[in-house]
């Protein structure tokens, strides 16, 4: 008996490799989801080792006025800023706290809205109702003030910052869980689980939640870039943590010291750009991995 049981597990895994693989292959030969991937790929290796490799101090002065909103060189790649800082360590080490941001809210915004998409759509009556209105609740409010208000209630943290745009960002991908649920819900083999006595709880997570997590996946993955230029937002209109550098601050640095009148391109223009690039990244892996994990779409 227990020979059958560890055969099973191993065949199991044999095809959850299998299948993964085949996921690979399909994402490598999207052309879309490629460069997602190698942009992504490179913002996130930056992010590991940048700062090991160029650390960086926010508290750092410039010794003389020589070494202020100094250009592009070959010392300073990217020039310094109005404290004389390099401007490229800067990027790099902001790259860490703007991702661990992005990856950290959207956590906490799948999780929520995945629980309450299942349960929503799967339980349904009163519960249903109830779940739904604190949705609309939530999708009704605007979304950019309603976090400016609850980061300067709770204070300039990046954790704060990290749970405002998770818990409010949940709404949106409940519906859309919710939306699957029920389709699911309507398969025969729900129904005979049903028929049979199983547990609501043991049905969901066992049944409708696997069966729901592609969806889950690709909603994620472009959350991701939603998270990230919400902090860069919320840090450019001074609400971010100044001890914790990232892309949203140096914007923030640079719109305060005026560095688009006296020209300092260098220090606005790269962290614009790197937010940009890391959301379109972010955003055509999405993409991607929805045709690719939707059949239909794929067939369309």
């Amino acid at each position: 008996m227990k020979q059958r049981y560890s055969d099973t597990d191993a065949l199991r895994r044999k095809l959850a490799v299998m299948k993964t693989k085949d996921f690979m292959k399909q994402v490598w030969a999207n052309k879309m989801a490629r460069v997602g991937v190698i942009i992504v790929a490179f913002f996130t290796l930056m992010a590991i080792f940048g700062p090991i490799v160029m650390p960086f101090r926010t508290t750092t002065m410039a010794a003389s006025r020589e070494f202020i909103f100094n250009p592009p060189s070959l010392e300073h790649l990217l020039g310094t800023d109005n404290l004389g800082r390099d401007v490229l360590a800067y990027l790099v080490n902001g790259s860490r706290n703007s991702l661990i941001v992005g990856l950290s809210a959207t956590i906490i915004t799948i999780v929520l809205g995945t629980l309450i998409g299942v349960s929503s759509g799967y339980i349904g009556g009163w519960v249903d109702n109830i779940l739904m209105r604190i949705t609309d609740f939530f999708l009704v409010l605007p979304w950019l003030p309603f976090c400016m208000v609850l980061a300067a209630i709770l204070g300039n943290s990046i954790w704060n910052i990290i749970l405002v745009i998770g818990l409010t960002g949940w709404s949106g991908t409940a519906r859309v869980i919710r939306a699957q649920t029920l389709s699911v819900k309507e398969q025969q083999y729900i129904e005979r689980m049903v028929s049979i006595g199983a547990k609501k709880g043991h049905i969901m997570w066992k049944h409708i939640i696997p069966n729901v997590f592609p969806l889950v996946f690709s909603e994620a993955i472009l959350i991701v870039s939603s998270s990230i230029l919400t902090e860069t937002s919320l840090a450019f209109l001074g609400l971010g943590d100044p001890t914790n550098p990232s892309w949203g601050t140096m914007l923030n640095d640079a719109f305060d010291t005026d560095a688009m009148t006296i020209g300092a391109w260098w220090f606005f223009i790269t962290p614009g750009v790197c937010v940009i690039l890391v959301a379109l990244g972010f955003t055509l892996m999405g993409y991607a991995f929805d045709e690719i994990l939707n059949p239909k779409l794929k067939e369309r």
